[in-house]
């Protein structure tokens, strides 16, 4: 029997998801897909200089996983890098991991820990009904697949 799924952790969503070479028509282009969990193991091992264990832990992965979701997403790099593709990040298997809540009062506060489960109370009136505040740009159309927003892509 195969192992349960984890859901992988994604805590930023980058605004450009786009990149081609300078000076080549894009509909000539050959393009690589880079998935959202592949660019935030990018972003928290390269980027922000973290240790696998920890990336690993951030993403709610084992260490051999985030490996691979590591080595692939440095081998598309280099592909797109080295043979003039363009880079096209959209899709994945993730939850996002969310800082920012709101309560139905109004009042918004960010936690210090990205966290895919909303406080039980608001800090400033102890309102019961919390919300995750979502990033800017997510659920734009593009082809996202996580277990709060229904799965579809690929």
């Amino acid at each position: 029997m195969p192992r349960p799924f984890k859901c992988r952790r994604v805590a930023f969503l980058p605004n450009v998801t786009y990149f081609k070479p300078a000076g080549i028509p894009l509909g000539s282009l050959e393009a690589v897909r880079l998935s959202l969990e592949e660019a935030e193991a990018l972003r928290l091992k390269d980027l922000e200089g973290l240790e696998q264990e920890e990336g690993a832990e951030r993403m709610n992965i084992s260490r051999p996983t985030f490996q691979r979701v590591l080595a692939s997403a440095r081998k598309k790099a280099a592909d797109a890098l080295l043979n003039g593709k363009a880079i096209r990040i959209e899709g994945g298997n993730f939850e996002i991991a969310h800082r920012r809540f709101r309560c139905h009062s109004g009042h918004e506060w960010e936690v210090e820990t990205p966290t895919s489960i909303a406080p039980a109370f608001c800090p400033t009136c102890s309102a019961p009904d919390v919300q995750p505040v979502l990033p800017p740009g997510f659920g734009r159309g593009g082809k996202f697949r996580s277990r709060h927003h229904g799965r579809s892509g690929g």
